[in-house]
């Protein structure tokens, strides 16, 4: 059976994430495989590079789907794209690919982009692109924050309990924080960060960490990271008592043991 490479492009918006979902829900996976049975009737399944969750946009998303017929590829784009409609999903591009080829295994870099919107009114063009962040960042905190976690680490504090790589010990390559003033906005922030990372919710979990560092929620004093407020970090949330100067465990669990309360300060 012949093998083919899909280029994807997709919002994400109508969609319960990538991967095939229960009950029926809407997932980019089952659009395409739907695609692909009217074509070829039968069942098929397709792989990708990576899932992305609900709501979350993709510009190249890299996958394959093995056909019983050897499809001229430009041909095979244009019919999945016309069964497609009108989902907002579109094959940018098709080509042959052979047997060894696997969308995620084979895959050298993931690379993704978050952008952030300070402002205090909602989103309204950029509604579901954009995290809304009310107060001021501070982009030189969180570029030096940032800087910690580029190359080879554990990444099991960024680790979805659901995760099921084999290993959180991955790659960063690069993390880049730009900032472009916006009309009628303060300024929209973005994250730019690349490597091997297939740990589930890795990425999110960075860039949420890295605006909380901008915030000054995170902060560091010697060996020390000091949070300031009430944060919810790995499921547990925490409030700092004014009175004692000691962290309180409010609820939830704290995973793998990995955050610890000592001295007034959480130990990570």
């Amino acid at each position: 059976m012949p093998r083919f490479a899909f280029l994807i492009d997709y919002d994400g918006t109508p969609f319960q994430g990538w991967q095939r979902q229960a009950a029926g829900q809407p997932s980019v996976q089952a659009a395409v495989e739907a695609a692909l049975a009217r074509l070829e009737p039968g069942p098929h399944t397709i792989a990708a590079a990576g899932r992305t969750d609900a709501g979350v946009h993709a510009t190249g998303q890299v996958a394959h789907a093995d056909l019983s017929r050897d499809w001229d590829p430009f041909r095979l784009a244009q019919a999945l794209n016309a069964h497609l409609r009108p989902a907002p999903v579109a094959i940018l591009h098709a080509a042959r690919a052979p047997d060894s080829f696997h969308a995620r295994f084979s895959a050298l870099e993931r690379r993704y982009l978050f952008r952030l919107v300070i402002r205090r009114a909602p989103a309204t063009h950029d509604r579901d692109r954009v995290w809304r962040v009310v107060n001021p960042l501070n982009l030189e905190a969180m570029r030096a924050g940032a800087a910690h976690l580029i190359g080879k680490h554990d990444f099991t504090t960024f680790r979805s309990s659901f995760c099921q790589a084999a290993s959180p010990v991955k790659t960063l390559d690069e993390i880049t924080i730009t900032e472009q003033p916006t009309i009628g906005v303060n300024a929209t922030t973005s994250f730019v960060n690349s490597g091997t990372i297939i740990v589930l919710d890795s990425s999110l979990n960075l860039r949420g960490s890295m605006t909380l560092v901008g915030l000054g929620t995170i902060n560091r004093t010697g060996g020390t990271i000091n949070l300031v407020g009430s944060l919810d970090l790995q499921g547990a949330t925490w409030n700092l008592n004014a009175s004692t100067g000691s962290w309180n465990l409010l609820g939830g669990t704290v995973k793998n043991g990995t955050i610890t309360e000592a001295n007034g300060s959480l130990l990570v």
